[in-house]
């Protein structure tokens, strides 16, 4: 499994990825440095070995740059996937104020749920 992410959810993929050992889930995390340039041969270079993909970010599903790098991965990196690439994000709302924020951005629960749900394909 590769799981692809930047900033604050580094942290929370890497607390995923520790779980998900535990149950026999190995995850490369790959943590974006930059937006642009994108290192996308790193990230198709992990698809190509992993042939899974979860992409993490606290911005909408709608518009993030989530997509653009799941767009990426359908084109030189489609015969890789085993799975369609699952992305864990914040929701179709605006940001709630700061005591519901939680609710909002993604967290470990939902990036290893992602995981299981990716996993069960093929």
């Amino acid at each position: 499994m590769t799981l692809v992410g930047w900033g604050a959810l580094t942290r929370e993929m890497l607390i995923a990825s520790e779980r998900l050992t535990a149950e026999g889930i190995e995850a490369e995390v790959i943590d974006v440095a930059t937006l642009v340039p994108l290192d996308a041969e790193t990230i198709l270079a992990s698809v190509a070995k992993t042939g899974r993909c979860v992409i993490c970010h606290e911005a909408p599903l709608t518009g993030g740059f989530g997509a653009e790098i799941a767009a990426q991965l359908a084109g030189p990196g489609l015969l890789s996937l085993l799975a369609p690439v699952e992305r864990v994000t914040g929701y179709d709302t605006i940001v709630p104020l700061p005591r519901l924020e939680q609710r909002y951005l993604p967290n470990v629960g939902r990036i290893v749920t992602a995981v299981r749900r990716t996993m069960s394909h093929g």
